[in-house]
């Protein structure tokens, strides 16, 4: 089997993508580090695994982050929790996103990373922004948006122990119409926080509606740390907009990165006034068995690639039948070989439509 890193040298450039990650460096602040690289891949859940992260990475992400990380599973020496932190070959550096409600489990999870993963952490994340009820009924995530001494105690357990800087994410607030963003925001950097990243809804709406970009403005009002924006992040031209328009240092893009790892330098190509890159269907598929074969070398379940086909295969050609023959794909092999008879097929398409267009122009 072929390694990470060969895998990436060869299948990069064909996709379009850098075969060099670079690390999240440039400058001693985060500040300046964040100015250096401001579009950042967001933590998700069950997404954002070590090939992804890398995808992104070589899409021109500045940093990427875990998947939520629970204090507890690290508590408890769940081998499957740290599966989640543990960095691939291929990761010059990640930020980890913790969430959990003690301080305590808050402070052994920060020693245990920064011991464990060395200088390849670039910081560490608390995630108190997770509108999903079954984290919010123990007090973790967005609850933690009512309980703000509390959720300066976990800023100050982690920097207890840590030597990188310690950020939070946050949403506008818990409940709709009751905004508390900006006031927590402060609270978080009096207690050390080096960076906020606010989500533009609350946490009630979950992810319906619009984010709302005057509520990261007012954060970015009141605080002198950096802020870094999240939400509705679907497009380049969105985050370039973001970043042009409203106060944050940076932005952190989740969903826009389904499909698409080319959204983070085509952004950067926004604020440096350079042309789109667009992928074509072939830059598309090789992109996709990159994913698949880092995925396979990884040793990071298969069944993932599923969701990555119905992401890839938005916009070629009889998209729904492809995503129908995922379904039946079991091994990465059956994955690859679907998309070279993709490949094949829009190959054979575009050839009879050239030749009907030539036909057309002779008459």
């Amino acid at each position: 089997m072929e390694s990470l890193q060969t895998i990436i040298s060869t299948c990069a450039p064909v996709a379009g993508l850098s075969s060099h990650i670079v690390p999240f460096a440039a400058g001693n602040s985060l500040k300046e580090r964040l100015s250096a690289n401001p579009v950042l891949m967001a933590p998700m859940a069950g997404v954002s695994d070590g090939v992804y992260r890398t995808m992104a990475r070589a899409g021109g992400a500045g940093l990427a982050y875990s998947e939520m990380v629970s204090v507890a599973g690290i508590h408890f020496g769940g081998e499957k929790t740290w599966e989640l932190v543990e960095p691939l070959s291929t990761e010059p550096d990640i930020a980890v996103q913790l969430f959990g409600s003690k301080p305590e489990q808050f402070k052994e999870a920060a020693a245990q990373i920064s011991e464990r993963l060395g200088n390849k952490l670039a910081l560490i994340d608390i995630n108190m922004a997770c509108p999903v009820p079954k984290v919010v009924k123990k007090g973790e995530g967005s609850a933690l948006l009512d309980t703000p001494e509390r959720a300066a105690n976990l800023v100050k357990a982690c920097l207890s122990e840590v030597t990188v800087p310690v950020t939070v994410k946050i949403r506008r607030g818990r409940r709709q119409d009751e905004e508390v963003a900006p006031e927590f925001a402060r609270a978080m950097e009096a207690a050390g926080a080096s960076a906020i990243a606010v989500h533009g809804r609350f946490a009630t709406q979950m992810y319906r509606g619009q984010a709302e970009w005057e509520t990261v403005n007012r954060v970015c009002d009141a605080v002198s740390i950096p802020v870094i924006g999240s939400g509705d992040m679907f497009s380049a031209e969105a985050a370039a907009y973001a970043l042009k328009e409203t106060g944050v240092t940076a932005v952190m893009i989740a969903r826009g990165t389904y499909g698409n790892p080319w959204i983070f330098k085509n952004t950067q190509a926004l604020l440096e006034g350079k042309t789109l890159f667009v992928p074509s269907v072939d830059q598309m598929l090789a992109s996709f068995m990159m994913h698949v074969k880092l995925l396979d070398a990884a040793r990071i379940h298969i069944a993932r690639a599923r969701s990555l086909s119905t992401w890839y295969f938005r916009g070629i050609p009889n998209a729904a039948y492809w995503r129908g023959k995922s379904v039946r794909c079991v091994t990465a092999q059956d994955f690859i070989d679907l998309a070279l008879e993709i490949k094949e097929t829009v190959t054979q398409l575009e050839g009879k439509q050239e030749a009907s267009e030539h036909k057309l122009s002779l008459s």
